[in-house]
């Protein structure tokens, strides 16, 4: 792993606070889960694996449910507003934005402007973004990315929130929770009030009638959307759903899955603009819907990975997720991804190069605990797995493996070792006998560090005798350790 990468996790596991705070986060999650999954009706695996069919179907099928998305959304009163690629879609933004002459803009959650780092370019625009969703609004205030796709401010206790706001709203120092929010609140009423624009993200766009599906807690997603004169939402192409009784059930795992509720507070379908006799919502509705190498994704090894409906789930379920957290997920130069954890280990090589961000599949340990928790069953460590396989070429369904000179030797000896059992067998004695001579008296070897082995593990160190011939003499097999 590059060294960025690393250095990021070694500053994670070093910082207490993050340690806490991430412990009591996945403990919590992980247990409501577990609680809200067990209030299904009928077997929750089951549910799993139709939602899966519904996502891959949607998905195998989606130039013509784009289509017929596009229709009703448009014959609804939506302007429908196509993006290849991040640059794109900030232009779109920035034009509607600056046609309203005000600069202030109120935001909800959305993923889709932190992967294109819309707030960044609002603001070199001359434009004033402002996150309204708490856990955003923290991150935003600090300059920081989300650690997390549903608990943007998961690394932090509410201490670290209190000097926050004491050094960036003036507020007395404080880490009472009720009065920090207080203080949030008095911004954020302003902020709705004074935008010309609402952006939002998209959870699920129904294709039957051509409305947008979003889901949120705390409410401020329906000032963004109703308040303004003007609301854009942000959309990736693969969010969409047929109809709405396949809605349903996305609904009722999505929520399970991402904070354990049954349904969570705010959930709301809007179907278009303002309209006569309508007491409030905005006069002009845009969607802006993105590709950003979604596209390729789809028609690569890795396609499986836009099934994902955004629920956090693999993050709090992931023990080294539990360990680093999001921050730690960086390229090879050090920068971060807006997509963390496991899906996000797959997703980032994929949407922004596999060059970049492919050694953030490394950082698992494939015990299959993220795809237990997928509420559509995605299977996260065959991803994971195909992403550290390399060279991974997107728009292919089957991909050149580049494998260095080096392993691919190494796997042709071993092959040739393997397929007989006398050979097999004289390598298990030689490489038992060389093991005392490099660790006379430890279990344990290390190997050079280019291997992996040596840097932050050891190597178990070979049997003298090997286990089929322990049995076959009757000898007591020891357990490695003892």
């Amino acid at each position: 792993m590059p060294d960025a990468f690393h250095q990021h996790i070694r500053a994670a596991l070093a910082d207490p606070v993050l340690q806490s705070a991430l412990d009591t986060n996945a403990e919590r999650r992980v247990k409501a889960r577990l609680q809200a999954m067990a209030t299904l009706p009928g077997d929750a695996n089951a549910l799993r694996r139709r939602a899966h069919a519904i996502r891959a179907q949607t998905l195998a099928n989606l130039d013509s449910y784009l289509a017929q998305f596009i229709q009703n959304t448009q014959a609804n009163g939506f302007t429908i507003h196509r993006a290849a690629d991040a640059e794109q879609a900030i232009q779109i933004v920035l034009r509607i934005a600056q046609e309203h002459n005000n600069r202030v803009i109120a935001k909800s959650k959305t993923m889709v402007s932190e992967e294109i780092e819309l707030n960044r370019a609002l603001e070199q625009a001359g434009l004033h973004p402002v996150e309204t969703d708490l856990g955003e609004f923290i991150v935003q205030l600090r300059g920081e990315r989300p650690a997390h796709l549903i608990t943007p401010a998961v690394h932090l206790r509410r201490a670290e929130v209190g000097q926050t706001f004491h050094e960036k709203l003036g507020i007395p120092l404080s880490d009472d929770i009720p009065t920090l929010i207080a203080a949030a609140r008095q911004i954020l009423r302003q902020t709705f009030l004074e935008a010309g624009v609402g952006i939002s993200g998209v959870n699920f766009g129904v294709c039957q009638t051509g409305s947008i599906c979003l889901v949120s807690n705390e409410g401020n997603g329906r000032m963004v959307t109703t308040l303004p004169p003007v609301h854009i939402a942000l959309m990736g192409i693969e969010r969409l759903v047929p109809d709405l009784d396949d809605l349903a059930l996305l609904l009722s795992l999505l929520a399970r899955s991402a904070t354990g509720q049954k349904m969570t507070v705010y959930t709301t379908l809007i179907h278009s603009p303002r309209q006569p006799g309508d007491p409030d919502g905005p006069e002009v509705r845009h969607l802006i819907l993105l590709d950003n190498g979604r596209e390729a994704v789809r028609h690569s090894p890795l396609g499986e990975a836009l099934l994902c409906i955004r629920c956090g789930a693999c993050l709090n379920a992931c023990p080294v997720f539990r360990e680093i957290g999001g921050h730690a997920y960086v390229d090879r130069a050090g920068q971060g991804t807006p997509y963390s954890g496991p899906i996000g280990s797959v997703l980032s090589p994929g949407l922004f190069g596999q060059r970049e961000f492919g050694q953030l599949a490394r950082a698992s340990t494939l015990c299959g605990a993220c795809q237990e928790a997928c509420p559509v069953d995605i299977d996260l460590p065959g991803l994971l797995l195909r992403v550290r396989a390399g060279g991974i070429e997107l728009g292919s369904p089957h991909p050149e493996r580049r494998v260095p000179p080096a392993v691919a030797l190494g796997l042709q000896a071993y092959t040739w070792i393997a397929s007989n059992p006398r050979r097999f067998h004289l390598a298990q004695r030689l490489a038992g006998l060389f093991s005392r001579l490099v660790a006379p008296r430890s279990g344990w070897m290390r190997l050079p560090a280019f291997t992996g082995w040596g840097t932050s593990k050891d190597f178990p160190r070979p049997a003298l005798h090997p286990f089929r011939e322990d049995w076959a003499s009757g000898r007591q097999v020891q357990e490695i350790g003892e």
